[in-house]
């Protein structure tokens, strides 16, 4: 009886132990199709938990490779943001989430700046000053391959 019992509660802690769970189930991963612009950089905020990619046209491309940052005419930029959390097939690992923003800036051919943001955050509102998001976004320097 003893043999009995003990297969059946080995049987039963085994049954017990595999049981599949699914964490962050909720969280959906968006992708962002960036169409014709080409990935320039990448930024982290730890303190805020956020990732953010820049893209832009080759004109953006060859205008934040100069010195001086400054848009050249037809440029165009978008800088996504992303709110990261972690991936629960890799321990350590962090993957993109819930898309928070996406900031345009334009450069027309009169040379004039205008800048845009999507705000997709449910519960953070983020009204930004303009003129310090342009010098941020420009700021960026475009990330070298090899």
């Amino acid at each position: 009886m003893k043999k009995i019992l003990f297969i059946l509660m080995s049987f039963c802690a085994l049954f017990m132990a595999c049981k599949i769970d699914e964490p962050d189930k909720d969280l959906k991963r968006v992708v962002f199709d960036p169409g014709n612009l080409k990935f320039i950089s990448t930024s982290l905020n730890t303190k805020k938990e956020t990732a953010s990619a820049l893209y832009g046209n080759q004109i953006t491309l060859e205008s934040l490779s100069g010195e001086n940052n400054q848009l050249k005419i037809g440029s165009e930029v978008k800088l996504v943001t992303w709110k990261y959390h972690e991936n629960p097939q890799y321990i350590g690992g962090t993957i993109t989430g819930e898309l928070l923003s996406i900031e345009t800036i334009k450069a027309d051919k009169t040379g004039r700046i205008s800048y845009q943001i999507q705000n997709f955050s449910k519960t953070e509102n983020f009204k930004p000053n303009k003129e310090e998001r342009i010098k941020y976004i420009t700021s960026f320097k475009p990330v070298v391959r090899p």
